[in-house]
């Protein structure tokens, strides 16, 4: 299925800086005439020459490929790290004070920014390399998959190089590439819960971005079309995330929270185009129409179905879980891209002794740094373990009542809890008798049918004698029968098997109840207080330890800290420059640098040495709340809880189990005595018309008439039981064929179909060997609203037109029925409703069970 926001690919795209005209080459080369020599200048000439190009393809207006614009951009700022770390660009007179740096802000190109630092110089070469990036995605068919795929891989003094404007560009960006994703998934046709998760991720980034936009410093830069745009673009994703979950939603039955959905994406769009359709793309307010539309026609459908059919209690918005979302793009890396380390430009002009200082200084900085991560991580090691042996904070927990079960154990008793629990087997009993009173239903109506026809006949029989020629009915229903009677036998055993499980589940109701608990956790002891206290201190005793407790939490906090600023310190420590500058010994240089991470150092042997002392507190104020709150005690009534609910749970998976494996006997069984009783509404029909047929042949006879000439001794050679066989349906039992009937009205058998009930899980999924006939699933049911079933066997009217009489052979229909009227509402089941199914198990252990499995 197409998205409705599919056409709504209009995307914004990010244009360059601009700069003026700057020379490059002389202020470089002078200063290395100056410093080193003429000599040295000419060497480096094709390096100089290269900068100056660079420079100028800036200053010029793109005319070349954005991919060759991007390698441009690339290689320059490259070499602009080459010159940072030689040529030092500042207004110091001993420096190169003769360039100035230009650049104008690309959202308001009055605004520009001046300095003598080449910071700002790299800082706007990356901005412009982004802004490529963002024209080369939007540049791509996106009407291709491999298009698709490829857009989404893909200190300044003007606002636009502002750290928060660049948040927001990357937002943005990120949001324009998760929606080439969203684009190649439904093209893809990945399922709506895919879709959803997808979507929904590009209206997050849109948020983030519209966010951004809508705070200082970018409040009013940029023009409210952006502004239009970023928002309707949230909104419409919202929208679609909540579109797409909602088909999941319908498909697992989920109707409330299906309305709630949708209910919640129509008013995100109604509100974005209250208040910003002004300023945007006709094009993407026709996408956010169609796809209102199409949220609404949903919510009809869904609300219709809930009002005829569920009954369930819609819940508000505010109450559901947020959607949930899946990134498929992130941030390109440009470490690698831009790493100059291994540019060759400038490379003569760093002394060799200054490199291999420099690779010195590196191996210092790492031996702090790892020292100082080793003694981190033994101090956060020895705090786990100590904890561990006085059974903290679990303790602590315990007193205040915010216990949790064991993680397996707490799997099982949500699951169970997520499938209805014991609270719910009455409902799925009650299932089980309807379903049963059903199929006792259906087998007396096929009875009574055969039954009838059966009398009919012998009454003819006696009333003409041996003129009446057509088979008895008994001779040709025998099989019909013989399979009616093991239905009944079939019921009569599934009978025994419901009443175990509503003894089951009456004699382990108490046992059981302990599930019912939300939270389980209430379930569960707390640590209780002393009864009797000398000196009413408890409260004292438990303060002191949870303060302690949390004061380690504090230090641990910090050491993580600590160790996130010495990684953070080490990848900003540069030297280079300092050592192509020095003129100095590079060993006090050294001690001069690595002293910055002294202040870290001695804030981690504080750390730890608090640690030290705190855990000497905790152990002796642990002791104090053990020997006071009795913790032994506790310990053992927390054991025997967990038993009881393991228990519980057992019995109730066992129930479970049972239940659903009824409920899968009696939609087989159903299927069974509904095909059969087709067969025997077929066989009725054709021996109502022979019966007609011979009854005018009989008449002709009595009153004189003669048909010798062109007909047998006997009238009309009426097929016998072998021939009539012969137009029944391809199954040997069958007098019928459903088939052979194309005209034949065949009204539908009363069925029940039970609510959606959450089944257990891991129960065995064969068919119950009751001994009923296995056969395919049936066709979708029409839903019926709850009661008795409704008979909608009609036979014709005597007065209707037939067509040519069955003659041995014959493959006609059997009458040229007129269009049918159509049945009252309780008749028709007109509300629509899937087929039945047995529920899906939940995810729980497997029981095996024996109730319907003899």
């Amino acid at each position: 299925m197409a998205s409705p926001s599919s056409s709504a690919n209009v995307m914004l795209a990010i244009f360059e800086k601009k700069t003026v005209s700057l020379d490059l080459y002389r202020p470089l080369r002078n200063y290395i005439v100056f410093n080193y020599s003429e000599r040295e200048a000419q060497n480096l000439e094709d390096d100089l020459q290269t900068i100056k190009q660079y420079r100028s393809e800036i200053e010029r207006v793109p005319a070349d490929s954005l991919p060759a614009r991007r390698d441009m951009l690339q290689n320059y700022y490259k070499a602009l790290c080459a010159v940072e770390s030689r040529f030092p660009i500042s207004p110091d007179k001993d420096h190169i004070n003769s360039v100035y740096f230009t650049w104008y802000d690309t959202f308001k190109i009055k605004q520009k920014a001046v300095q003598q630092n080449i910071h700002l110089e790299k800082a706007a070469v990356l901005f412009n390399l982004g802004a490529v990036h963002s024209q080369m995605g939007l540049s791509l068919d996106r009407s291709a998959v491999e298009g698709r795929r490829q857009a989404s891989m893909g200190t300044s003094t003007t606002v636009d190089m502002s750290v928060e404007c660049a948040g927001m560009l990357e937002r943005l960006m990120l949001a324009q590439a998760q929606e080439c994703v969203f684009e190649n998934t439904i093209a893809k046709g990945s399922t709506p819960g895919v879709c959803a998760k997808i979507s929904r991720q590009v209206g997050i980034y849109y948020e983030e971005a519209l966010a951004a936009l809508n705070v200082a410093p970018l409040t009013y830069h940029f023009d409210k079309g952006w502004l239009a745009h970023v928002q309707l673009k949230a909104a419409l994703f919202y929208a679609e995330a909540c579109y797409r979950y909602g088909m999941e939603l319908h498909e697992k039955e989920e109707i409330a929270e299906e309305i709630a959905r949708l209910k919640s994406g129509i008013s995100a769009l109604s509100e974005a185009k209250k208040t910003s359709s002004k300023g945007a793309a006709q094009q993407l307010l026709d996408a956010i129409n169609k796809l209102d539309a199409n949220l609404n026609q949903n919510l009809a459908r869904a609300v219709k179905e809930n009002d005829r059919v569920y009954l369930m209690r819609v819940p508000q918005a505010s109450s559901l879980p947020p959607l949930p979302a899946f990134a498929m793009v992130k941030p390109m890396p440009m470490n690698d891209v831009l790493d100059a380390s291994k540019e060759k430009m400038f490379a003569s002009l760093v002394p060799d002794n200054s490199a291999k200082a420099l690779s010195r200084y590196t191996e210092m900085v790492d031996d702090v740094i790892r020292a100082q991560a080793e003694r981190l991580q033994q101090g956060s090691e020895l705090a786990r373990v100590k904890l561990k042996e006085m059974d903290l904070p679990d303790s602590i927990l315990a007193l205040e009542g915010n216990l949790t079960l064991p993680m397996a154990l707490k799997e099982d008793v949500d699951a169970v809890q997520i499938c209805g629990g014991p609270a719910g087997l009455e409902a799925e009993l009650q299932q089980l008798n309807d379903l049963k009173r059903v199929n006792q239903e259906l087998l007396i109506q096929t009875e009574e049918l055969l039954q009838k026809e059966a009398t009919e006949d012998a009454q003819f029989r006696s009333q003409f004698g041996t003129r009446w020629t057509r088979p008895q009915s008994s001779t040709l229903t025998k099989n019909l029968q013989d399979r009616l009677n093991r239905f009944a036998g079939n019921l009569k055993q599934a009978a025994e098997s419901d009443t175990r499980i509503e003894r089951s589940v009456r004699d382990h109701a108490a046992l059981m109840s302990i599930l019912d608990r939300r939270p389980i956790e209430s379930a569960l002891p707390t640590l209780a207080r002393p009864i009797m206290s000398l000196d009413a201190n408890e409260d004292a005793i438990a303060g002191a330890l949870k303060q302690s407790l949390r004061q380690l939490e504090g230090l641990g906090a910090q050491r993580a800290g600590l160790e996130d600023m010495l990684k953070e310190m080490k990848r900003k420590d540069d030297i280079l420059p300092k050592l192509m500058t020095s003129t100095g010994s590079h060993e006090d240089l050294f001690r001069k640098e690595i002293a910055k991470y002294d202040h870290i150092c001695e804030e981690i042997s504080k750390n730890l040495e608090a640690q030290e002392q705190l855990l000497l507190q905790i152990q002796a104020q642990n002791v104090d709340f053990a020997s006071t709150f009795n913790l032994e005690d506790y310990k053992a009534s927390r054991e025997r809880t967990y038993k009881q609910i393991e228990a519980a749970i057992s019995k109730y998976q066992e129930i479970k189990e049972n239940i659903n494996e009824g409920l899968k006997f009696y939609v087989t069984l159903q299927d069974a005595i509904t095909n059969v009783k087709q067969q025997g509404s077929d066989f009725v029909m054709t021996r109502n018309m022979q019966c007609r047929e011979m009854m005018d042949d009989v008449q002709r006879q009595m009153s004189g008439l003669s048909f010798q000439e062109n007909k047998g001794s006997n009238g009309y050679n009426y097929p016998s039981a072998a021939q009539s066989h012969q137009v029944t349906r391809s199954n040997p039992q069958p007098p019928a064929d459903p088939a052979n009937i194309p005209n034949a009205v065949r009204p539908p058998a009363p069925t029940y179909q039970p609510p959606h009930q959450p089944a257990m899980p891991g129960y065995t999924q064969n068919p119950p060997p009751y001994g009923a006939p296995q056969q395919q699933p049936p066709p979708p049911y029409n839903l019926q609203a709850p009661g008795p079933p409704t008979q909608h066997q009609q036979q014709p009217p005597p007065n209707h037109e037939y067509g040519q009489p069955a003659y041995p052979g014959w493959r006609g229909p059997y009458y040229n029925a007129p269009p049918q009227q159509p049945a009252p509402l309780q008749q028709q089941g007109s509300m629509p409703r899937p087929p039945y199914t047995v529920p899906s198990p939940c995810h729980l252990p497997p029981h095996q069970s024996g109730y319907y499995q003899q």
